[in-house]
């Protein structure tokens, strides 16, 4: 344990080396093994390898000292008979409000649809972000060590766990912007809570891997020596599709559901040091190999998805035609996309800004308004919602769901879930839109209202001169709280 607790310490050493911050983590670590004593985990493990892990997850994602500190001593008030007294005496007050923020969001067993408890604590899970993201992102890594452990427990135990962590842990680290994470948590939970269906993915999808290994070795070598005829610095690795992601993918209705129909079990992902090189990278990418015409680039770097997510995707056929995925970004826009805003986005944003190091990690900092919208809009809903059942749905069914990201015809991105319609985007658009509805266009063409949007579809909405009161009828195809509760809101008035 000590020298995990060592990996921890060389861990947060790589990005705040203050001695005084040292001092106070070693600190939380001797009070926290104190406090949980000869405690045990359903592993056999001792309890304290469940905080220092946690805490190392922190470290990992670059979280300020508070935090640390606050993921050290999660479990103490509730499992080690801490109270926030005596780690206000300890760590202070910025320590201790975070335990014991992250103590009042703890997650009760699941017992069914309308489990009013469940649902109550996952509104103030949720809610906590909007006043201090830092206790979401410390409960995603104690979640994470949970259900990497998984395996000592009941079956009905796993499949709570891995339902929970598909349906609100993984996607909430998505649109949070840590990428990593979200893969981590639907792998796991796929394994757990279908565990059948994942041993038979593994096995039948291991020929395709080692095919696309050959041409991706291929184009990777190739892409090395013409970056660097064109003095591009660049590493480039191969990411390997995740199995959640292959699973969905091959159950989705437009797809044809064979893996040979699958292009991306493993793509390239050029990393470089700048912007300029990017595009550099994409134009010798496009040169040495034709992209797909059926498939468009996609520049996430001149148009960024909500969550701050940067790069550019694009589409070839590779070494003996084989159709490649290949994404293209800077280092630092890759650590982002891995962490978003547990890590380097709040961080590096403050630093820019002249945010000193003291109030850095006094915690002064928060992830960028305009990245977080989505979290003003679950306070909007809380104040509006009395019932924490209809909260969550809302949660699970719009906040949280696949997003897909659509266009207006000036270039504006919009972050909708998947299903929506263009009454939806009219509404997110702005919610007086609404009121103006004539028709729609998708990427140039005439389409009903009820039309699902795809990811990259540009939409616009023709409009009556004069306001008229929403159809009741598009309440049976909108997709998002927001559009529902307005449509619904204008048929009161008109009743």
């Amino acid at each position: 344990m000590e020298n995990r607790f060592e990996e921890l310490l060389a861990q947060v050493r790589t990005y705040n080396d203050k001695p005084e911050n040292i001092a106070l983590i070693t600190k939380a670590w001797e009070f926290a093994k104190l406090a949980h004593g000869d405690q045990k985990r359903d592993t056999g493990d001792p309890f304290i390898i469940h905080p220092l892990t946690t805490a190392l997850y922190c470290a990992q994602w670059k979280m300020d000292t508070a935090s640390i500190v606050a993921a050290l001593l999660h479990d103490t008030i509730n499992y080690g008979g801490a109270t926030e007294d005596d780690l206000q005496k300890e760590f202070g007050n910025e320590a201790a409000e975070l335990v014991e923020r992250i103590s009042r969001v703890r997650i009760p067993k699941i017992r069914g649809k309308d489990d009013e408890a469940y649902a109550e604590n996952m509104r103030k899970l949720l809610l906590s972000m909007a006043k201090d993201l830092r206790v979401v992102i410390i409960r995603m890594a104690s979640r994470l060590h949970n259900i990497e452990t998984q395996y000592a427990v009941s079956d009905d135990r796993k499949k709570r766990v891995a339902k929970e962590t598909l349906e609100i842990f993984a996607p909430l680290a998505e649109r949070l912007g840590m990428g990593d994470l979200k893969t981590r948590f639907e792998d796991l939970g796929f394994q757990y809570l279908y565990p059948e269906e994942y041993v038979e993915l593994v096995r039948e999808s291991k020929p395709y891997f080692k095919k696309a290994e050959v041409y991706i070795k291929k184009m990777k070598q190739n892409l090395l020596k013409h970056l660097a005829r064109e003095d591009v610095e660049a590493k480039i690795y191969a990411r390997k599709k995740h199995y959640y992601s292959l699973w969905k993918k091959l159950n989705r209705i437009d797809h044809k559901g064979t893996h040979e129909s699958v292009h991306d079990y493993l793509a390239l992902r050029i990393l470089v040091s700048n912007v300029n090189d990017c595009y550099t990278a994409l134009g010798i990418l496009h040169n040495l190999y034709r992209p797909v015409p059926s498939l468009p680039m996609r520049d996430f770097i001149a148009q960024p998805k909500p969550n701050g997510y940067r790069s550019i995707h694009t589409n070839v056929f590779g070494p003996d035609n084989h159709i490649a995925e290949v994404q293209i970004r800077t280092f630092e826009m890759h650590e982002q996309a891995e962490h978003g805003v547990a890590a380097h986005w709040a961080y590096a944003e403050a630093k820019a800004q002249g945010a000193t190091d003291e109030s850095l990690q006094k915690g002064a900092i928060n992830a960028p308004s305009d990245k977080l919208s989505w979290v003003k809009q679950l306070v909007q809903w809380h104040e509006e919602m009395s019932d924490s059942q209809e909260f969550l749905d809302a949660v699970k069914f719009d906040a949280l769901k696949d997003r897909i990201y659509v266009f207006t015809p000036e270039g504006d991105v919009y972050d909708l879930p998947s299903g929506a319609t263009p009454i939806d985007f009219a509404f997110a658009v702005h919610t007086g839109l609404g009121k103006y509805i004539k028709g729609a266009t998708v990427n140039g063409a005439m389409v009903p209202l009820s039309k699902k949007l795809k990811n990259g579809d540009v939409v616009e909405i023709l409009k009556h001169k004069n306001p008229t009161n929403p159809n009741k009828d598009w309440l049976k195809f909108t997709a998002t709280t927001t559009a529902r509760r307005q449509i619904q809101k204008h048929l009161r008035k008109e009743n």
